[in-house]
């Protein structure tokens, strides 16, 4: 029998309910053979971001690393520290748009003198997730109510999950407002599975990775032991839908280009 005595694999500290930020995992290197990284990004709309200021008004680490699979790694992670406030009687639609808005221009107005520069682009976003009655889930307040949240998205039907982007650019000229806005609501369908037994969702709850997702899971990790099918945007389910999310951001930077264009034009003509 072998003496060789293996250390246990490092982990990071589970979320609390208490904290309404995801503790980051610690990066951990590992002796082996290396695989090569995918090549990065060089999506057209992008190049012109290069050594440009960017900012993520967030601070959750899944909109971070789905907005490095398109390229956009080198951002500065802002979020606004103003107290999400509105009313659950808004709906779905308009309590997300409402929410991330605030936060895209919370960040905006306080970055515009910053030291380091005004930003080229501000992006900001928000989910929920809404039970069959309408109403907005918020993240779990304790292991019990966790259990109940998602006993309850199990028992229904299905649920929706809602998420508003919004992408902001400040424009060539003092025009009023001196910035683009676009903005954008997408919703996805999610049916958990009727068979889940009530000790795999306990099992689930005390592993902590949904305590601080509003819903109660991560359909990116373990969460998705209890996801039977989606319709719609699977990362719009995480956090941030790319797809319109690009969109978003080619279409301020257009608005941008366009002004450019347009003052160059009536310099001409004087």
């Amino acid at each position: 029998m072998s003496d060789i005595k293996y250390a246990p694999t490092p982990v990071a500290p589970p979320p609390s309910y208490e904290t309404t930020t995801a503790i980051p995992p610690k990066s951990s290197t590992t002796k082996g053979t290396l695989q090569r990284a995918p090549l990065p990004s060089t999506l057209p709309i992008l190049s012109t971001l290069q050594g440009r200021r960017v900012i993520l008004a967030s601070a959750s680490p899944r909109r971070r690393q789905l907005l490095a699979q398109i390229g956009l790694s080198k951002l500065a992670v802002i979020p606004s520290t103003v107290p999400e406030a509105f009313s659950k009687s808004l709906s779905p639609f308009e309590y997300v748009l409402q929410t991330a808005t605030q936060k895209a221009m919370t960040v905006y107005s306080s970055q515009i003198n910053s030291p380091d520069g005004e930003p080229a682009l501000v992006i900001a976003a928000d989910t929920v997730v809404v039970s069959p009655r309408g109403q907005i889930l918020e993240k779990p307040r304790s292991e019990g109510d966790h259990f109940a949240m998602l006993k309850g998205l199990r028992d229904s039907i299905s649920h929706k999950v809602f998420t508003a982007v919004v992408v902001m650019a400040p424009l060539p000229s003092a025009r009023d407002p001196g910035y683009a806005l676009e903005s954008t609501v997408e919703e996805t369908t999610v049916k958990f599975g009727r068979d889940i037994s009530d000790d795999l969702i306990l099992s689930y709850v005390r592993t902590r990775e949904g305590a601080d997702k509003a819903g109660g899971y991560g359909i990116q990790g373990m969460g998705a032991i209890l996801v039977e099918r989606i319709e719609g945007s699977f990362d719009n389910v995480v956090g941030l839908p790319l797809r319109p999310t690009l969109a978003l951001i080619e279409k301020v930077l257009r608005d941008d280009e366009d002004l450019v264009d347009e003052f160059a034009e009536v310099e001409e003509d004087e």
